[in-house]
């Protein structure tokens, strides 16, 4: 019976060298072999399968049989798929290849997909996946994996991570054009709480900045209150007329441009915050991952709208 366990690949060079040359010797010299370790080599091949791999007489001499030809073309096969890993182990050593999914969270959406078309640009090779979500989801995923890298404003206590920061991330008060806070030179903490405050979903990193804010200037002081679940919604109620938010300045810039919305200049507004990538620190980097987020930071936050 062939035993595949008995075939090896310096078997299958020695056959492959020996119908090139034609000759046990110069076989042997291109392996570094002698000339009986050469007929050694064919000797046990040709056992292990039970029949003769090369023709031993005539214009053919050497030359592979139909049973060695099926053998050296699995050889080629395998040698090219072979040589083909160690490219890819290559390129994934030095981070050329491979896959990332790259989480954002929902504010980000307004840069992200810009984002990801840059990085493709520069990385071909790397398969660059983005999942979009609020705060609360994107941390759920770095603890748990399904994300490898992410990118959103102050870094969680938990899981740990390592955070790099990537650019500024200012947040502003919006209002329509008309509004009354927009007609104020001065507006105090009142001014601002007298009005009907739109808010993000529960687990959004908007939200509880917002509601620090407002409770910082009110000092306890009671407001009348909208959630809603995107910032596409809050700006379009906003533009309606239906309250004023804090957003971030990221997602409102053709609005102001436009002048639909307006900034409301006031009391400690805007508020500085810093975008940041992050990855957990038990997160063994792959070169993907590591080829990803340099050139994000190295971006230095070019990638940001105006």
């Amino acid at each position: 019976m062939t035993l595949l366990n008995a075939l090896t690949f310096k078997q299958l060079r020695t056959l492959d060298a020996v119908k090139d040359s034609r000759s046990l010797s110069a076989a042997g010299e291109d392996l570094g072999l002698t000339a009986p370790a050469v007929h050694s080599q064919l000797k046990s091949l040709e056992e292990n399968f039970g029949t003769r791999m090369l023709y031993r007489d005539g214009p053919i001499k050497f030359q592979p049989t139909p049973e060695g030809e099926a053998l050296l073309t699995a050889h080629r096969k395998c040698r090219a798929a072979l040589e083909a890993a160690v490219l890819q182990i290559e390129g994934l050593r030095r981070g050329l290849t491979g896959t990332v999914i790259l989480g954002v969270v929902s504010t980000g959406k307004y840069f992200a997909p810009q984002l990801v078309a840059s990085l493709k640009k520069s990385c071909p090779e790397i398969e660059i996946i983005l999942k979009i979500g609020n705060r609360q989801e994107m941390v759920a995923a770095l603890g748990d994996g399904s994300i490898d890298l992410a990118i959103m404003g102050r870094p969680p206590r938990a899981p740990a991570l390592e955070a790099t920061k990537i650019g500024d991330h200012p947040h502003v008060l919006i209002a329509p054009p008309d509004h009354p806070l927009a007609k104020l030179e001065t507006i105090t903490a009142d001014d601002i709480l007298g009005q009907t405050i739109i808010l993000r979903e529960t687990g959004s990193g908007t939200r509880i900045m917002s509601l620090r804010f407002f409770d910082r200037i009110g000092e306890g002081h009671t407001y009348d209150r909208i959630e809603m679940e995107s910032n596409e919604t809050i700006k379009q109620s906003v533009i309606a007329g239906l309250g004023i938010a804090i957003i971030s300045r990221h997602t409102v810039t053709e609005e102001l441009k436009s002048g639909r919305l307006v900034e409301i200049d006031a009391l400690q507004l805007p508020i500085r915050r810093v975008w940041y990538i992050l990855h957990t620190e038990d997160h063994d980097m792959t070169g993907a991952m590591r080829t990803v987020r340099d050139l994000i930071v190295s971006a230095n936050g070019s990638f940001l709208p105006n």
